[in-house]
């Protein structure tokens, strides 16, 4: 009777240990596949939507640079290329022109990257090409890099300077159709501009000039003037 006892007790345990050991295999296949389970792909990036929101951030740049100066902005779907990039990026190449004020077409050439994810474009820039009505023209035409050059930090800056000037400024405006880019000393970025203020309360206002410097890779305001 004992015998009897201690082999069904001993045939119990093993149906235990197996039942135990088959359960843990089945949870290491599962960690194993559930580790071998690929990563969600990236989202497919639409090449129509990606032309239409670059074009538009560079159209915006172009209006934030140059204010009213630059009418119609076109650009040309011919010249167009778009290379993925990382994830759910592209990058987008192209070219374009804009009516100036002063007459005559102002050609240029621009980059931008999309973000498929976000919806959100980054890095929009544009260089031009070709001489603007009035420019002096040379053999090579200036290119500056505008990546890092703002017009509001520069105004914000004249801003500042003036009230240290002016203590008591009731009021300054700044023309955005009157800015304009030239070559700074030091290979700098030179963009000027005007403006008009109050220098006091109830006075009437002056026109001025500003000009502020950039570092054209920092976007740093190295230098900023004024004159009224």
């Amino acid at each position: 009777m004992t015998t009897r006892l201690r082999a069904t007790g001993l045939g119990l345990l093993l149906c235990v240990l197996a039942s135990a050991q088959g359960a843990g295999a089945a949870t290491a296949a599962s960690g194993v596949e559930a580790a071998a389970a690929p990563e969600a792909a990236a989202k497919p990036v639409d090449p129509v939507k990606a032309a239409e929101r670059c074009e538009d951030a560079v159209a915006d740049t172009v209006r934030t640079i140059r204010g009213r100066e630059a009418r119609e902005i076109e650009f040309a779907g011919g010249k167009r290329t778009l290379q993925p990039g990382e994830g759910d990026e592209m990058a987008v190449k192209g070219a374009g022109r804009y009516r100036a004020s002063a007459g005559g077409t102002v050609p240029f050439s621009y980059t931008c990257t999309y973000n498929a994810k976000t919806g959100a474009t980054t890095g929009a820039m544009f260089r031009e090409t070709g001489p603007r009505p009035g420019d002096v023209t040379s053999d090579q035409p200036w290119q500056p890099d505008l990546t890092n050059v703002s017009p509001e930090a520069c105004e914000a800056a004249t801003a500042a300077a003036l009230k240290d000037k002016y203590p008591r400024v009731g009021r300054i405006a700044f023309g955005s159709d009157t800015r304009r880019l030239q070559p700074a000393p030091n290979e700098r970025i030179g963009l000027e501009g005007q403006g008009a203020l109050q220098r006091a309360p109830g006075m009437n206002a002056a026109p001025f000039k500003y000009r502020c410097e950039f570092e054209p890779r920092s976007g740093k305001i190295v230098k900023v003037t004024t004159s009224d």
